[in-house]
């Protein structure tokens, strides 16, 4: 399987890792909107510019594409998917139907296979919420992100006029996490089961309150929270928020019984090193997937609710029921 990587940031650094990692994948190369003698890659793999990408078209089994989801990817992926299979980590929840509806509409009609919102939430958060509500019918999900890193958060305020750098810790409210856990079946307003806490590095001369506002009333990632944002030198970033750690719980309370006496408690949870690095080996397991279905004949855009846990892994049916059943 040749992956091509299109991107690279900390997300296509990632992928280079993991890719490296994987026994049946070969990464052809590294595709970078920057000049491609200006980027060193971490494994020494071939550098090409973006615009080149269609010379390679039968070349590469799998694109996995690296972008940011506020801007990039509702536009890389389906242009690109209508000359590749390709996979990507979509991660604004409310837009993820029209993303799906774009790029499925142009993959059926190349007769090309694409998965969107790879990762682990979306992804394998996304995986366990189903599993979860559909064993446990009577009853109530709950997510908690955090504390850690979001990349896309922190990708869409860097999008904002103004600022130079910026990460972006999602918090947890362990008051609404412990309830959760008791089985008291809360009612959580978002506001009430998370903090989003912002340090931000300011271009020389700009409008801190015109940024700080912008990052609060933002639509589908902050607006819906209590967000605090502290201005810091790039030397404080760097010293103190060099890292992109990351986790969290999908947590699922239900009832079984006549009388719904019996309570259970469903309990997912990651606590993750490096964000990126994880999401990355997500991404990988799950271009085995598309590759598998493009050579099948099924093609159109997939999320992960329609890849069989089997096509993630490289081993043989067999082997999997021998090892892991």
């Amino acid at each position: 399987m040749k992956i091509a990587i299109y991107g690279y940031g900390n997300l296509g650094k990632g992928v280079e890792c993991a890719v490296n990692a994987a026994p049946d994948a070969e990464l052809f190369g590294v595709f970078t909107r920057r000049a491609p003698n200006t980027v060193k890659t971490v494994s020494g793999a071939k550098v090409y510019h973006v615009d080149d990408i269609l010379k390679y078209e039968t070349e590469i089994d799998v694109v996995i594409i690296c972008g940011g989801s506020a801007t990039d990817l509702p536009t890389m992926t389906p242009s690109l998917a209508e000359h590749f299979n390709v996979i990507d980590s979509f991660d604004t929840h409310a837009r993820i139907p029209e993303h799906f509806d774009n790029v499925d509409n142009v993959a059926k009609t190349t007769n090309h296979t694409a998965l969107i919102s790879g990762g682990w939430d979306p992804g394998m958060f996304s995986i366990n919420r189903l599993y979860a509500s559909s064993i446990l019918p009577n009853g109530k999900d709950y997510t908690f992100w955090g504390k850690g890193v979001s990349q896309g958060h922190s990708d869409a305020i860097r999008r904002i006029d103004g600022v130079k750098d910026a990460r972006q810790y999602t918090v947890p409210i362990s008051a609404a996490l412990d309830a959760v856990r008791s089985g008291a079946n809360p009612e959580l307003t978002t506001r009430e089961k998370h903090l989003r806490e912002c340090f931000v590095v300011a271009e020389e001369g700009a409008d801190k309150a015109k940024i700080e506002n912008d990052i609060k009333t933002m639509p589908n990632y902050f607006a819906d929270y209590d967000t605090i944002v502290h201005f810091i030198s790039e030397e404080e970033l760097q010293r103190d928020h060099a890292t992109l750690p990351h986790g969290g719980f999908v947590i699922r309370t239900g009832t079984t019984g006549v009388n719904h006496e019996n309570k259970h408690i469903i309990e997912y949870s990651l606590k993750l090193d490096s964000n990126p690095e994880f999401t990355a080996s997500v991404l990988v397991a799950y271009a085995r997937a598309v590759n598998k279905l493009y050579n099948r004949g099924d093609y159109g855009c997939k999320t992960v609710f329609d890849i069989a846990p089997a096509d993630l892994s490289p081993l043989s049916a067999e082997e999997i029921r021998k090892t892991m059943l």
